[in-house]
């Protein structure tokens, strides 16, 4: 009767598989927990989460471009820059409202900050640079609540594309540049808002709202942005806008 071989004995440790599989698992359950967190941002569960992060990476904690953290002391400033500009909107669209123009002007809040979008029939005629007269109205009440922020403002000129080849504009670059500056130079001449926070942009027809496929269409990417920068922005820092804990 033969003897039965002994099997060979697993070598001590643990199988080297198990290093990669734990160090995936641990990845998964810190972006969840992670994704968690970040859906309801709350300062003293934010504030729990970076320490123990922090503590177990032995060191701070990334999680935006370049490694820079979100933190509480971050979050309170821009909240409050956030709800300054939120105040700001509100007074414009009464303003917009009580000079009939609601449906020439519209107001949004975007990841670059407070966004005054203005049809440019509303302020100019059609291939001009000049401001109307009625855009006058409407751009010294803006200006008086734009002139008690301290933000960064860049005045966004856009056109449709349809091709305009003037002496005194050659190009859609050069029209949307002008309306731009016009609007600029008004707010820091008459309206008197610093110009070391204004600039102007002019971009074109190259970033429309919508296809330029129809006439509404068209007419909609004509436009004049008066974009009020969060202060992140402005420091070329990204910004998440807070998302508003549940009640």
């Amino acid at each position: 009767m033969g003897l039965k071989k002994k099997p060979k004995e697993p070598p001590p440790g643990a199988p080297l598989w198990m290093t990669s599989y734990g160090d995936m698992v641990t990845q998964i359950l810190i972006f969840f927990v992670m994704l968690f967190t970040f859906s309801s941002i709350d300062a003293a569960r934010f504030k729990e989460l970076a320490i123990s992060l922090q503590s177990a990476f032995k060191g701070g904690v990334g999680v935006l471009e370049g490694g820079q953290s979100i933190t509480v002391e971050t979050l309170g400033p821009a909240r409050a820059n956030l709800a300054q500009l939120t105040e700001a909107m509100n007074q414009i669209m009464n303003v917009v409202e009580s000079s009939g123009l609601k449906g020439a002007v519209e107001t949004s809040i975007d990841e670059r900050g407070l966004v005054i979008s203005i049809k440019d029939s509303t302020f100019f005629d059609l291939g001009k640079a000049d401001l109307k007269p009625r855009s006058i109205e409407i751009l010294n009440k803006i200006g008086v609540t734009l002139k008690d922020l301290p933000n960064q403002i860049r005045v966004e000129g856009h056109t449709d594309n349809l091709p305009i080849n003037t002496p005194q504009f050659p190009s859609n670059w050069e029209l949307s540049t002008a309306r731009a500056t016009t609007v600029v130079r008004y707010l820091v001449e008459k309206v008197g808002l610093s110009p070391n926070k204004m600039s102007a942009a002019g971009y074109g027809e190259f970033r429309p709202l919508y296809p330029n496929d129809t006439e509404e269409h068209r007419a909609r990417n004509r436009r004049v942005d008066i974009v009020v920068l969060l202060e992140e922005a402005s420091k070329g820092e990204p910004f998440i806008i807070p998302v508003e804990e549940k009640k």
